[in-house]
């Protein structure tokens, strides 16, 4: 069974997936290991791996840590062509379909095709659409591309429709790394009543209680990355796995 099909039985049994975005420039070795362990005994569904900068080169090495340390699905949540590895169980197979930057859109996919098929993991083809969140985040001014408005839903609905018909697996809604306001339940709603496939929901979730609230409003699969360490709290990513497997 694809990941993707592993992925979604996962939505359809538990409520909502739970999903761990990973930089790899903001751990070591050892710090890595230990996250990654939290995320076996967290009951996390599957692994994101990526970002919008890689200041070090790490990339690589964090997915031989991770495969290394977990039998959790990785995908690949690619900031540049660059980020593509053999080593993964699939890639996000990005398309920035909230700008109009042609590069993002379809000009990095025609380079980075080839890789992913000699690398021989699995592509996600993925409409991502980016909201303002109150402030420039990193994906926005990487990609210069406009956000979408989080308080015109119909805006959202229409991007993530255009999605569906040609032929995308799913929509990726993101406020963007450490966003000040997270994509809104009601855009959540309003999407996910729309289209078909699966929608997946990240950035700015900072409590268990916003995932529970965004699980419960359509979402198919809640991201969490950073705001994980701003947790004293070492049961933090099981308290967000319980909230958003609401059925459970």
């Amino acid at each position: 069974m694809s990941i993707f099909k592993q992925l979604t039985e996962i939505s359809r049994k538990r409520g909502t997936g739970y999903i761990v975005l990973i930089d790899p420039d903001t751990r070591d070795e050892k710090g890595l290991i230990s996250f990654v362990e939290k995320l076996n005994e967290a009951d996390v569904d599957a692994i994101f791996i990526g970002g919008s900068l890689l200041v070090d080169g790490e990339f690589h090495k964090c997915i031989d840590i991770v495969k290394e340390h977990s039998t959790i699905p990785v995908i690949i949540f690619p900031g540049s062509v660059q980020q593509i590895s053999p080593k993964a169980d699939a890639i996000l197979f990005l398309s920035i379909i909230s700008g109009r930057n042609p590069q993002y859109l379809f000009g990095d996919h025609v380079i980075a095709a080839p890789a992913i098929y000699k690398a021989g993991i699995e592509p996600i083809s993925t409409g991502y659409m980016l909201f303002d969140s109150g402030r420039t985040t990193t994906a926005e001014f990487i990609t210069n591309t406009k956000p979408l408005p989080p308080h015109k839903p119909e805006i959202a609905m229409a991007h993530a429709l255009a999605a569906q018909f040609m032929g995308m697996s799913t929509v990726y809604l993101e406020a963007g790394s450490g966003a000040d306001n997270p994509v809104p339940d009601a855009v959540i709603k309003a999407v996910s009543s729309f289209v078909d496939i699966p929608v997946i929901v990240g950035g700015g979730i900072k409590t268990p209680e916003a995932a529970a609230a965004k699980a419960r409003a359509g979402a198919s699969f809640i991201v969490t990355g950073n705001v994980l360490d701003k947790f004293d709290d070492p049961n933090i990513i099981k308290k967000f796995s319980q909230a958003i497997h609401w059925k459970e």
